[in-house]
């Protein structure tokens, strides 16, 4: 009875072992929900008309015309990232070393060889190492205004999902946005974003073909090579 019991205990901490890459895995990729949900504005009853003969409620104002500046307005967040990077290091040393003594002609030391005596030795090592990357995002994501701050900077989020036949594509972006930055129909370069947290991610057949999988994850923690 006990050996059966030690083996249903074997199979239970192995197959634990083979889930702990998984719910790392799942640790590690948990973002807040709301981290890019949109913010709608409150909703407000529309105020009756209070037109004049010179001022009417519908009029815009000439200086801020239709530029987002409100919670829940809506601007366009026009993605070009390109980054790259690259790093060298080399490295070399060199190091020779002997040592001699010459034993005296006569004497008991006189039966030993000017060569038993000596000694040398020396070292050597080199080493190199490369790396580089590149990354390029281009396209366009629709965000709403999530905050307005005293300084006129404003918080934006939102994300954009695409369903293909092959599986789903998200982008995602939220940051902090200079009212200076956004031009007159509502853009704003990704580079001018502030503290921009992007993320393009993917679900579906492709995406999983492009990942290890849970076995071979679990192999390529444990194993010390």
């Amino acid at each position: 009875m006990r050996p059966r019991l030690s083996k249903l205990a074997s199979g239970a901490l192995f197959f634990g072992l083979l889930a702990v890459p998984a719910a790392v895995e799942a640790k590690k990729d948990k973002i807040a929900p709301d981290a890019f949900s949109v913010t709608l504005p409150d909703p407000v009853p529309p105020a009756p008309p209070a037109n004049g003969s010179i001022f009417q409620g519908s009029y815009v104002a000439l200086t801020s015309g239709a530029r987002a500046g409100q919670v829940g307005d809506i601007l366009t967040i026009q993605l070009v990232e390109r980054t790259i990077g690259a790093k060298s290091n080399s490295a070399g040393t060199n190091r020779d070393g002997s040592f001699g003594l010459t034993p005296p002609t006569t004497g008991p030391l006189s039966l030993f060889n000017p060569s038993d005596v000596a000694m040398g030795g020396g070292s050597q090592f080199k080493g190199k190492g490369d790396a580089a990357q590149s990354n390029m995002l281009s396209g366009e994501v629709t965000v709403t205004v999530a905050a307005v701050y005293p300084n006129g900077t404003m918080l934006v989020k939102g994300e954009k999902l695409i369903t293909l036949n092959r599986g789903d594509e998200r982008v995602q972006i939220a940051g902090l946005v200079r009212a200076a930055d956004v031009t007159p129909d509502n853009r704003v370069l990704s580079t001018r974003v502030a503290n921009a947290h992007i993320r393009y991610t993917g679900k579906g057949e492709i995406a999983r073909a492009s990942q290890q999988g849970w076995l071979q994850k679990f192999f390529s923690i444990i194993s010390p090579f």
